[in-house]
């Protein structure tokens, strides 16, 4: 899990460049950073709220749930 300082960095990064930040926590060839690269160039204030969304709510760590195997 992120610290508060790296997920405080990253919150400054997605206000400047939001698919900065987004890359940053989930990779540049992840759905996320896809969309908010999209939603970045139609419009810079979608874009941002989206990028904090995805920093702050959207969990990807790998002992989460959702990476576990079927048998496991």
């Amino acid at each position: 899990m992120a610290t508060r300082c790296e997920i405080f960095c990253e919150i400054l990064i997605a206000i400047l460049l939001p698919p900065l930040g987004v890359c940053f926590r989930h990779g540049c060839c992840s759905v996320e950073f896809c969309i908010c690269l999209l939603l970045t160039l139609l419009g810079y204030v979608p874009g941002i709220i989206y990028a904090l969304y995805v920093i702050v709510f959207v969990n990807r760590d790998p002992d989460d749930y959702y990476w576990r195997p079927l048998n496991a």
